[in-house]
């Protein structure tokens, strides 16, 4: 069954204030600008354990039985990587390596 006009209104009303809500709440926590270390530590590490783990999620059922198989998601994170240390640009390197793999993917 699915939802009636004031039902969808209102879950995107409530996803809508969540969002704000937690766009928010950094501010009101650390309104004097003191972010605790471990605050700060976790901002310096998180993004590498995301990326990581979205790595390993992509190539977690890569087969290399035979060349065209594995050679574009290798070639994908090879130029996302170079892409990144050269630009340093997450967007550039993201869809840099994006479009690498998807064309390789087409040509092979």
């Amino acid at each position: 069954m699915s939802p009636s006009v004031l039902q969808s209104i209102l879950i995107i009303a409530i996803c809508t204030l969540c969002t704000f809500a937690e766009r928010l709440l950094p501010f009101l926590f650390f309104r004097k600008g003191k972010v605790p270390p471990v605050v700060r530590a976790l901002g310096r590490s998180l993004p590498t354990a995301v990326i990581l783990t979205l790595v390993v999620y992509c190539l977690r059922g890569i087969r290399f039985e035979q060349p065209v198989l594995f050679l574009p998601q290798l070639a994908g994170v090879a130029i996302t990587a170079l892409l990144h240390l050269w630009k340093g640009n997450m967007l550039v390197s993201v869809v840099g390596g994006t479009a690498c793999c998807m064309i390789l993917m087409r040509l092979l």
